[in-house]
């Protein structure tokens, strides 16, 4: 009698085959990309961030700015407050987490007092607290951490990481209008003269004709001048290094367009 029983090694040899093959066609689980994240504060301030490597956990950033205690500290993305913690005297004090989906979070310690509640959705630049020095603090100041999967990472900006380890001033987009608005420039006849920045100490760059129509990317403050609307030290920047006093220019409005975006 034949026997057409398969043999151990080979039964053996065609699971690991069955198996090998099983392995191949299972697919990898991606990793979801990281929130775009925004300097903590609103759109146009300018704060001080300081990286050590001697902080808890190492890789946040503690922000500063003269006379801070009570600024407001916004959501540096969209995503749902999961935590609004009191710890007292203690580590973080006063502080709230957001969660971002994905595995991302971010922290912000303490703050003075809160202006969310858990189970909230923030979005972009919306206030969540004040600054603070409550907690382990020693003097007012934000402790801001992004974490994943709950570690803490090294922090970025609009995909930029920031400087490690040292100090840098940071200026916020968070919450900034988008939109631009039109201009007419009037000087009674001579051509205005444009800047490489905001004030008549930069370097002249071009000029713009009496009358002509102009694009108002953004607007800044810099040094005042006395123009054709009166006195004014806000400036439009009207191309990429090209800022001509507002001073001289009709918008419509006597101080900052309402929709157009600080520089």
């Amino acid at each position: 009698m034949v026997n057409l029983r398969p043999s151990r090694r080979a039964m053996m040899r065609a699971f690991a085959v069955i198996v090998g093959a099983a392995a191949v066609v299972v697919p990898a689980t991606a990793a979801l990309a990281a929130p775009t994240f925004k300097v903590p504060f609103p759109c146009g301030q300018v704060w001080s961030g300081q990286t050590r490597s001697d902080h808890s956990p190492a890789n946040a950033i503690d922000f500063n700015r003269a006379n801070d205690d009570g600024d407001p500290v916004v959501a540096s993305a969209s995503g749902t407050v999961d935590r609004v913690t009191d710890l007292g005297n203690t580590s973080y004090g006063k502080y709230v987490r957001i969660d971002h989906g994905g595995g991302y979070t971010t922290y912000y310690a303490h703050l003075s007092r809160f202006n969310v509640s858990v189970g909230q959705t923030v979005r972009y630049g919306q206030v969540i607290g004040y600054v603070g020095t409550t907690g382990g603090s020693t003097g007012p100041h934000l402790h801001y951490e992004q974490r994943s999967g709950g570690t803490a990472v090294k922090v970025k900006f609009n995909g930029t990481q920031a400087l490690y380890w040292g100090t840098k001033n940071y200026t916020s987009d968070n919450g900034c209008p988008s939109g631009s608005a039109n201009g007419t420039v009037n000087t009674s006849g001579t051509p205005l003269t444009v800047r490489s920045g905001p004030g008549t100490n930069y370097a002249p760059v071009d000029t713009v004709a009496d009358g002509a129509a102009v694009t108002i990317a953004c607007q800044t403050t810099g040094t005042t001048v006395d123009g054709t609307y009166g006195t004014s030290n806000i400036w439009d920047r009207i191309g990429s290094g090209r800022f001509i006093a507002d001073a001289y220019v009709l918008t419509g409005y006597d101080g900052f367009i309402p929709g157009v975006p600080r520089c």
